[in-house]
């Protein structure tokens, strides 16, 4: 019976909260009535005003309205119906001394924000989305969630009256108030999946457009690293190997008029040959740790650890077994926030952590250094991010001011 009572009253005060969202923009359309009212037939503003004020206050409550329901949602059900709004590019100057906005070029920044600002309202499909669900959602979204209080309101009346039919239709509405109060907001949820979740064309075009970003990242990194090969090449191992023929050919010259000199020159080569091996060994451990190759991601993961400056405890599902370039993406990933922990955040201790769900591979490291981590534009995590994305995944940062920080690399994986 107690359970029955809060269950009632929480549904009571989430179904009013309900109405109090889509029923927004009804009051902008009821003001807009009453002004035209007040106004009078004969006063030519008493049809354009109002219609102008519903026309501006529904589009401005359109995006607050559908934020708030998708949050609604979200926090009592734990369904999460994603906006997928457009999200605007960075504003750039030219050398010209213009500045770009990614639609045209402006005199100006504030200029070029501004206008930028406009064309993705007006260009974003989830714009018209949420204003269609704004205009809808009294009658899709608010009918049955006002039905507890529409009850309550008709059993206070009724109970405010002493004649038996008033009373018997306040113990009625009573009723219906008290049973349906339960389930009757459960109705958003649904709705607010079928009207406010992007469209297959939408998820698609938003997949090609990260799927071309991808591309375009995995290739000028892949670039970069070619580079840096290159270099590494040229100026280590390559100028040793060089110097090496040159000590073997004055060796050789030397053998039959000077022993004890092509003696010293054959030491002299030893040594850079054992120098060049060296630099080609952690030349290669740049591209990918040996440990990684033999043993396998939890293995070097805990090598790492036994290496880093932090005291980092490593626990993992010992049956993992994963193709090799999602544990290469894994790996730097988890090097990447131990290298943050440490630089940035000034940590002392983590605690990594590699498990399997249904999905795929999850990934927790969590250190106790000064939190604030934020998510830069081309910066480390920014990276991690896109490295994950080329295998579908995922990255969650939690770092509150005062730490701690706690990042979660999510990546599906088949093979697990």
């Amino acid at each position: 019976m107690v359970s029955w009572v809060g269950s009632a009253c929480v549904g009571f005060v989430r179904a009013c909260a309900v109405v109090a969202v889509v029923m927004l923009a009804p009051a902008v359309w009821a003001a807009a009535v009453a002004l035209g009212i007040w106004w009078g037939a004969g006063n030519p503003w008493s049809w354009a005003a109002p219609s102008v004020l519903v026309c501006v206050g529904t589009l401005a409550l359109s995006r607050p309205v559908c934020r708030m329901v998708r949050f609604l949602v979200a926090k009592w059900t734990a369904t999460v119906v994603p906006a997928d709004y457009q999200q605007a590019v960075p504003v750039v100057r030219l050398s010209t001394g213009y500045w770009w906005n990614g639609f045209s070029y402006e005199r100006t920044r504030r200029d070029a924000l501004l206008d930028q600002r406009w064309r993705l309202r007006w260009k974003d499909p989830a714009t018209w989305r949420d204003l269609r669900f704004t205009v809808i959602a009294p009658v899709v979204a608010g009918a049955l969630p006002a039905v507890p209080p529409a009850a309550v309101a008709v059993a206070v009346l009724g109970f405010s009256r002493a004649e038996l039919p008033a009373l018997l239709v306040g113990v009625l509405a009573a009723v219906v108030a008290i049973s349906g109060a339960p389930y009757a907001w459960r109705s958003v949820e649904p709705v607010a999946v079928r009207f406010l979740r992007p469209s297959r064309a939408m998820v698609l075009a938003d997949r090609v457009d990260e799927l071309t970003a991808q591309r375009a990242d995995t290739t000028v990194a892949q670039a970069a690293e070619i580079r840096r090969i290159e270099q590494d090449l040229h100026d280590g191992a390559q100028a040793r190997l060089v110097g090496l023929g040159l000590s073997l050919a004055t060796a050789e010259r030397l053998l039959a008029s000077d022993p004890d000199q092509a003696r010293a020159l054959m030491r002299e080569a030893r040594i850079s040959a054992t120098a060049s091996l060296t630099e080609l060994r952690e030349l290669v451990r740049g591209i990918n740790p040996p440990v990684l190759n033999e043993r396998g991601l939890v293995d070097a993961v805990r090598a790492f650890a036994l290496d880093s400056p932090l005291e980092a405890a490593v626990s993992a599902d010992v049956r993992l077994c994963l193709d090799p370039p999602v544990e290469s993406a894994v790996y730097f990933g988890v090097a990447e926030l131990m290298t943050n922990a440490v630089k940035h955040a000034h940590a002392t201790r983590a605690r990594i952590s590699l498990t399997r769900d249904a999905t795929g591979l999850v990934v927790d490291v969590e250190d106790d250094g000064y939190g604030g981590a934020f998510e830069g534009v081309g910066g480390g995590l920014a990276g991690l991010r896109r490295r994950l994305a080329v295998f579908d995944g995922a990255l969650e940062i939690t770092s509150p001011a005062g730490g701690p920080t706690r990042v979660r690399m999510m990546v599906p994986c088949a093979s697990l």
